[in-house]
């Protein structure tokens, strides 16, 4: 196949292009500074129509994964760009879509699971899943986070692309071994000492393998009947206290230091990240995978965090 990767360049896109170039597929990726020199990245501004198009005419997959990282301080200015960045992205890989001679068969739109509700009490699938942003108790910008996860999947609805199947990927944390992404982080965490319970530590982890992660945008691309919203996370969510126990375990690190909110307030500050990443609750579960017989090489935390310490050692 012939895959177009808008935004490629970050983690996630990293995994799959290093995935689906081994199986043997046309990996091009659209990217603001391209600089490989085997002509497989090619320049656009994730806002307009361009020469880039040309990628996209004759392509069978476009994965769109454009967006301002959420790994920053949630400040106004920041939040804006969040928005911008991916509603604009989407509506200009959904004009070039429209308007290709041989529109791709599949678009494939990177969403999140962010735009379920903050819950402890029941997990959220795509039929019966609260939508975020109504909660009470919590700080009144996560409603904004769903605001910006509601109108980057409305830009692809939106989208006049009669002859292209879409399917919003919810995607949770992906956890690969590679440098950068969230595993990576967690990891380095665990290994200072910090890896214990944040506020409690009763706060839901959706996550999902990044092997598991390649293998549904697989099974997705194969499976014609499904369309709209799908849930990318493992089937079992766990606290984030017993998650990040997970972690220590899997590398052999014994204790793992409690944080109160204040705390992870203050280290936040320091990594020029947010608390939202780790203090909302996000109990998602993949209903529609596994309705339609997905099946999870990875579907247990504990497991799966001992195959990517695995991995990280081995590399």
């Amino acid at each position: 196949m012939k895959i177009v990767l808008p935004g490629g360049t970050g983690h996630v896109g990293r995994l799959l292009r290093h995935e689906w170039t081994a199986a043997g597929h046309e990996v091009v990726v659209l990217t603001r500074r391209p600089g490989s020199p085997d002509g497989r990245e090619i320049h656009w501004d994730g806002r307009t129509l361009g020469p880039w198009a040309e990628a996209v005419d004759g392509s069978d997959l476009v994965v769109n994964l454009a967006g301002r990282s959420v790994d920053c301080r949630y400040t106004p200015d920041n939040l804006r760009a969040m928005m911008d960045s991916r509603v604009h992205s989407a509506q200009a890989v959904g004009e070039a879509i429209a308007g290709a001679a041989r529109p791709p068969r599949l678009w494939l739109q990177m969403s999140t699971a962010t735009i379920y509700a903050h819950r402890f009490d029941a997990p959220n699938d795509e039929a019966t899943g609260l939508i975020g942003g109504t909660e009470p108790g919590v700080p009144r910008y996560w409603s904004y986070s769903v605001e910006i996860a509601k109108a980057w999947e409305r830009a692809q609805e939106q989208a006049d692309t009669p002859h292209t199947r879409k399917v919003a990927l919810r995607t949770s944390m992906v956890m690969s071994p590679g440098r950068g992404g969230a595993f990576d982080l967690l990891l380095r965490m665990a290994r200072l000492g910090l890896g214990g319970p944040v506020a409690g530590g009763g706060q839901y982890m959706s996550w999902i393998h990044g092997q598991d992660l390649v293998r549904s945008l697989d099974f997705l691309t194969a499976r014609e009947d499904l369309s709209g919203p799908v849930n990318l996370a493992a089937p079992n969510p766990l606290p984030y206290g017993d998650f990040m126990r997970g972690v220590r375990r899997a590398w052999g690190v014994p204790v793992g230091l409690p944080a109160t909110r204040w705390m992870a307030e203050l280290g936040a500050f320091a990594l020029r990240s947010d608390t939202e990443l780790l203090l909302k609750s996000r109990r998602v579960v993949p209903g529609r995978l596994l309705e339609a017989g997905f099946a999870f090489e990875h579907p247990r935390w504990p497991e799966a965090a001992a195959d990517l310490v695995r991995r990280v050692r081995s590399a």
